[in-house]
Order: structure tokens, then C-alpha cells, then sequence
């Protein structure tokens, strides 16, 4: 008997989740249905989009195609009716499902500021969330001299780096006193700022919008020392809020975010969550690692080829995805459990470190700038290994080998663990294994096991380990 699995949203968890559906055996008809009307895209590629680094070809995903998966495209979803297991879309159609996938992701948080409606923003306002926000704010910049982008997190930050490489003036205004506060310390962003200056952005912090003002002709926003500023394009990106409308509507339990167990079942079992909507242990993802990791359980689960699989969260690292930045935050990096702290700055190179360690573990890292170290600080801390004796390799980017031996000159040193590509779990050991088996190309290894299909910035690092293969008569791959 045919299972009929609907996934509701055909962003990145959901386009995802179909595909390893795809992928393992079984009798099934999945539907996807997504209410934006694009192919599924890869969300956290945007900024690069904006930058004009890449074209829209680039974001797109490669989805599951075929036998047994039915893809709709501008198709949202109005309800969902529990008692006759059918969702019921925008145009009247009754889908019915034996399991139902909540992958509704989130929606940009548009603040409460007069002169901002969220239904209806005014000319030259845009939030930073989706590929036609996206391609709105290159429209507006095409002619535009200056720019304003509201909110100094990760995507604020990478929107800012993205308008400035195009040419405009453009200007960060941060509520609080530095900039990424759930990612860095106040040191950390005090030299990001000025690397951020260099690049042609400039900083506002501390200073709250109180109000903003719009038409076709330009936008002024009014903070609350007393001054204005004017701009012709205002970007905003003041965070996101899990989109749980239809699980709400529906009577599923929704805290923050839909609330699911670590089989990614919601209260009702025969309704899932995965994303950013999902709320797994009382936390949130929002990062496109934890919605794969989800998407690869939840298809073992349904699929049946293992029925007992668990999500279990790994330890996540923030990247800043911008032209002239490199900048990883990882773990507790801003102090908030006891541990030893090793810290070096030099603002004039753009160069920060943090490193905080328990037990001598890593329980948080900050690194800003040029640090050849910075792909061992993250293998120690997303595999627990122990630290090397002589901090400062790390601190000061003496990079070592991931047990703290000597530095890996050659990929044929990296330990067959090591993972290359964060997003997709992807270890280097599963990139020799997949040039062994035909894949002699580095796009056609990233086709096979999807390295670099996430933030992308493990793209050099598979390159050259395909490139070192490919130069080597014989690969002893160590452990």
C-alpha cells in the first residue's frame, strides 16, 4: 500500500526531506508543496546573490525528481484538517496524507515602528528573508547611491557587505551596544566594526529607530538620540519569528516554535515538524545544519530504515558568509559557563581570537581575520577532542592537526573524520571514498555526497582535496 507523505514548504528543510525520501526504498507518493513560486533555493546563498558574486541559477537546489514525487510550486496551504488527514490549499484542492511534514520555515520579524506596516511595506523598504525580497532590494539599488540596513546580526551584516560591494554608501543601525551579540563579545565586535569600516559600511550602535519615513523619492529613519537618517534603499533584517500559523490553527502545541519530540513528531503522530518552525528540546534551529540533520532522520523514520532514529543536535558554528570577512563563532563564546580564556587582538589587521575551554575541551571559540588555525579550532570543538598543550598554536594560528600533532601540510595528514562541509556532515574520508567510486571532478564529488551545497564555504577545501587526489597515484587516507 502507496504511504502519502505531503510536505508543507519547499524551502531548504523541505526540498531536503523530499529528497532523502527519494532516496531510500519504499512504497510512497510524496507531495511537496511550497507557497512561494520558485524552484527550491538555497536561502543562506542570498547575501552572495546580493553581492553579484553569483546569478540566481546559482541558489538553486537540486531537487528529488520522479517516480513517486508530485512538486508544486505557488501553492500555499490554508489549513489542515486533523480528523480527515488533508491539508486544504489556497485554490480549494484536498490533499490527503497518511504523515503530514510541517517544513513552514520563518518569516521576517518587521519591527513595530511607525511608518512600517508588515502587510504592506512602503516604497524603498525591504525585508531580507526571500529571493523576490532579494531581487526587490537589487532592484532598488540599480540607480540608488546610498543604503541603510536595519539590524546588525549575521544577515544584516552579510546584506550591508553585499550593498557596499555594489557601490552603495551604505549604513549599519544596531539596537544594542555591538554588533552580533548572540555570537560575539563586545571586543570581537568592536573589530569587526572596523573591518566592516575598511570595506566602505558604516556603524551605528546603540541607537534604537524610532520611526521611518518612505516614498518613492527616498527613505529617512529617525532614531532615538534625535537624529535622521537618509537613504534611498532601507534594508531590514531584525530577525526572524518560526512560522506556526497553520500548526497553531491546526491545535498543535507551539511554544516559540511547533514542538516536536526527537523523532521530529509534533503531539499529534502522524504530524511532523522540521526547520525553522520546529522547536526540538525547547531550542530553534535556524541554521540550514540542524534542518538536514532533521530531514535525514525524519526520512529514516518514515522511510523504516530505521525506525528508532534520533535527532540529536551537534554543536553549531556561525559563519559570516562576506567578502573580505572570515569570521567562525562556535559554542559558549561570550562567557556565560566558567572556563579558561585565552584571548588576542590586533584591530589594525582585522584580527581577533577567542578561545574558552573546560576540562580541556572547547566549550567556545571566536575567530576573526586571517587564522590558519581556524578549520582545527572547529574539528576540536564539534568532535570534543583535547586541546593541544600549546594554546597559542591556536590562538595565534599556528594551525596543528585536529589532536594537536603537527600542522597538516597535505590533505593526506587530515584524519579520514575530519569533517570538511559542516552544513552537510560531509568528512573527508566520504570525499576520498566518493573520487574512488568515479567522481573525478570537484562539482561532480559535490553532486555525490552535497558538499558545498550549503553555506558554500567549504568549496576551496573539497576542490583542493580532489585536486590532491587527482595528482596522487595512491591515497592512504589516516585516522
Amino acid at each position: 500500500m502507496t504511504t502519502r507523505v505531503v510536505i508543507v514548504g519547499n524551502g531548504m528543510a523541505g526540498a531536503r526531506l523530499a529528497g532523502e525520501l527519494h532516496a531510500r526504498e519504499g512504497d510512497r507518493k510524496v507531495t511537496v508543496l511550497g507557497a512561494e513560486p520558485h524552484r527550491a533555493y538555497n536561502r543562506i546563498m542570498l547575501s552572495t546573490l546580493l553581492a553579484g558574486r553569483i546569478g540566481e541559477p546559482d541558489v538553486e537546489l537540486t531537487e528529488a525528481a520522479g517516480h513517486g514525487i508530485d512538486r508544486r510550486t505557488g501553492v500555499p496551504v490554508t489549513t489542515v484538517d486533523r480528523s480527515a488527514r488533508e491539508v486544504r490549499t489556497a485554490d480549494g484542492e484536498r490533499i490527503g496524507y497518511d504523515h503530514l511534514v510541517l517544513a513552514t520555515g520563518a518569516r521576517a520579524v518587521v519591527p513595530p515602528l511607525p511608518g512600517l506596516d508588515p502587510a504592506d511595506l512602503p516604497p524603498r523598504v525591504v525585508s531580507f528573508r526571500t529571493l523576490d525580497d532579494c531581487r526587490r532590494i537589487i532592484a532598488a539599488a540599480h540607480g540608488a547611491r546610498s543604503a541603510l540596513v536595519l539590524g546588525g546580526g549575521l544577515l544584516g551584516l552579510e546584506a550591508a557587505r553585499g550593498l557596499a560591494t555594489r557601490g552603495l554608501a551604505t549604513t549599519v543601525v544596531h539596537h544594542t551596544g555591538h554588533l552580533m551579540e548572540r555570537q560575539l563579545d563586545p571586543a570581537a565586535s568592536a573589530v569587526l566594526a572596523g573591518t566592516l569600516t575598511g570595506l566602505g559600511v558604516t556603524i551605528q550602535l546603540a541607537v534604537p529607530a524610532t520611526g521611518v519615513v518612505a516614498d518613492d523619492t527616498g527613505v529617512r529613519l529617525d532614531l532615538a538620540d534625535g537624529r535622521s537618517l537618509r537613504a534611498d534603499l532601507l534594508v531590514l533584517s531584525c530577525g526572524v519569528r518560526p512560522d506556526t500559523a497553520l500548526a497553531r490553527a491546526a491545535g498543535l502545541t507551539v511554544r516559540r516554535g511547533v514542538v516536536v519530540d526527537d523523532r521530529l513528531r509534533t503531539d499529534d503522530r502522524s504530524i511532523s515538524a522540521i526547520g525553522d518552525c520546529a522547536e526540538h528540546d525547547g531550542a530553534l534551529t535556524g541554521l540550514v545544519a540542524p534542518a538536514w540533520a532533521q530531514a535525514r532522520v525524519l526520512a529514516d523514520v518514515l522511510s523504516g530504515t530505521d525506525p528508532l532514529a534520533r535527532y540529536r543536535p551537534r554543536p553549531v558554528v556561525t559563519r559570516l558568509k562576506a567578502a573580505g570577512i572570515d569570521l567562525a563563532a562556535m559554542g559558549d563564546a561570550v562567557g556565560g559557563e566558567p572556563g579558561e580564556e585565552l584571548t588576542f587582538a590586533d584591530p589594525t589587521r582585522g584580527t581577533y581570537a577567542r578561545l574558552r575551554i573546560r576540562d580541556e575541551r572547547l566549550i567556545g571559540a571566536i575567530l576573526l581575520g586571517d587564522n590558519p588555525a581556524v578549520g582545527t579550532v572547529i574539528q576540536l570543538f564539534d568532535r570534543g577532542h583535547p586541546v593541544p598543550a600549546d594554546r597559542r598554536a591556536l590562538l595565534l594560528g599556528r594551525a596543528l592537526g585536529a589532536t594537536g600533532a603537527a600542522p597538516a601540510a597535505s590533505p593526506a595528514l587530515m584524519p579520514d573524520a575530519a569533517i570538511v562541509c559542516q552544513c552537510n556532515t560531509v568528512t573527508k574520508g566520504a570525499l576520498v571514498r566518493c573520487w574512488r567510486s568515479g567522481a573525478r571532478t570537484a562539482d561532480a564529488v559535490v553532486a555525490v555526497t552535497r558538499a558545498g551545497t550549503g553555506c558554500g564555504g567549504c568549496r576551496d577545501a573539497v576542490g583542493g582535496i580532489v585536486d590532491w587526489l587527482s595528482e596522487a597515484e595512491s591515497v592512504e587516507v589516516t585516522r
